[in-house]
C-alpha cells in the first residue's frame, strides 16, 4: 500500500509547476540549435554522458535499492530522482570543475529535450524489473496519457520558447537568462523549504534515513560516472563533466511528479527533496576538489 501522503496545496502544485517551466525556460535561453551539432567529433564523449544519465545511474540505483534495507517509497523516490534529467546547475558546476562546459550544456540539452519522453519510460521501464516497485508503481494507478502532456507542458514547451528566444532574440536572452535562473531556483528552494516546514512530522521520520541515503546514492552516482568516464579513456575534462551531469539531477521535476501522480507521498518526497538540496552541497564540493587537480593533456 501506498506510504502516507504530504499536504500539498492545489495552489502550491501550480505554482510549482510554473516554477519549473520558468526554471527550464531560463536553462534553455544558454542552449542553442548548434549545440546539437557542435561536438559532431567527439561522438564517444556524448555517448558517454548520455549512457552514463540514462543507463549507468538508473542500474546504480537498482543495485543500491537491492541492496540497502529501504522502504518502497525510498526506492521509487530514489529512481524517479535517477530517472530525470540533468539539473540547471551542472553547467555552473561543469565551468567550476574545469570541465569541458560545451559537453555539459550539450548534454543538458539533449537529456533535458527528451526528459518528456525519457524519464516516464525509463522510470516505468526500470521499476518493472523489481517486483516489489512494479507492484509498488501499480498501486498508484498512474494516468500515462496525463503524465506525458504534464511533461510535455513543464518541460519540452519551455525549453522550445526558451530556444527560439536564444535563437531569434540572442541580446534579449543574454540579458535575462542569469537572473531567470537565479529568481526561479530561490522560488524553487523556497518551495521546498515550505513543504518541509508545513508537513515537519512526516519529514522527520524519514529524513534521518534519508540523509544517509541520498549522501550515499549521489556520492557513487558522481564516483561511478568519473571513473566509468575514465575507464573508456575520454579526457580528463570530459571525465569531470560526466559525473556532475550524473550526479546533479533535477529533482523538482521528480517532486512535480511526486505530488501530481504519486499522491504527495511521504518518502518519495523527503528523497527528491533532500536530493535537491545535497546535490547542491556535493556538486559544489566535487568542483572545487576538482578545479585544485590539474589537467594533465594527453598526447
Amino acid at each position: 500500500m501506498p506510504e502516507a501522503a504530504i499536504q500539498f496545496s492545489e495552489s502550491s502544485l501550480t505554482v510549482l509547476n510554473i516554477c519549473l517551466a520558468i526554471i527550464m525556460f531560463g536553462v534553455a535561453l544558454d542552449i542553442r540549435w548548434v549545440h546539437f551539432t557542435q561536438l559532431v567529433g567527439q561522438k564517444k564523449a556524448i555517448a558517454t554522458g548520455l549512457f552514463s544519465q540514462i543507463i549507468l545511474l538508473p542500474l546504480l540505483t537498482l543495485l543500491l535499492i537491492s541492496v540497502l534495507p529501504i522502504s518502497p517509497g525510498m526506492a521509487l523516490g530514489m529512481l524517479l530522482v535517477a530517472c530525470c534529467p540533468g539539473g540547471n546547475v551542472s553547467n555552473f558546476f561543469s565551468q567550476m570543475a574545469r570541465g569541458h562546459v560545451a559537453l555539459s550544456v550539450t548534454l543538458t540539452a539533449f537529456t533535458s529535450l527528451g526528459a518528456f519522453f525519457i524519464t516516464p519510460l525509463s522510470f516505468f521501464l526500470w521499476g518493472s524489473i523489481l517486483p516489489s516497485l512494479a507492484t509498488e508503481i501499480k498501486s498508484f494507478e498512474v494516468d500515462l496519457v496525463s503524465l506525458l502532456v504534464n511533461m510535455v507542458a513543464i518541460l519540452l514547451l519551455p525549453l522550445v520558447l526558451g530556444m527560439s528566444v536564444a535563437s531569434h532574440l540572442p541580446r534579449i536572452a543574454q540579458k535575462i537568462a542569469k537572473p531567470v535562473r537565479i529568481v526561479s531556483m530561490f522560488i524553487l528552494i523556497a518551495f521546498i523549504i515550505a513543504a518541509v516546514l508545513n508537513n515537519q512530522d512526516a519529514f522527520a521520520i524519514h529524513l534521518g534515513n534519508v540523509f544517509w541515503i541520498v549522501l550515499l546514492h549521489n556520492g557513487l552516482a558522481l564516483a561511478a560516472a568519473y571513473y566509468f568516464s575514465k575507464a573508456l579513456k575520454n579526457t580528463e575534462d570530459v571525465n569531470r563533466t560526466v559525473a556532475i551531469e550524473t550526479g546533479i539531477q533535477n529533482s523538482g521535476l521528480a517532486l512535480i511528479l511526486i505530488f501530481t501522480f504519486f499522491n504527495g507521498n511521504t518518502a518519495m518526497a523527503v528523497v527528491a527533496a533532500w536530493w535537491g538540496v545535497w546535490h547542491l552541497i556535493s556538486g559544489l564540493a566535487f568542483a572545487s576538489i576538482m578545479r585544485k587537480r590539474k589537467i594533465v593533456i594527453q598526447s
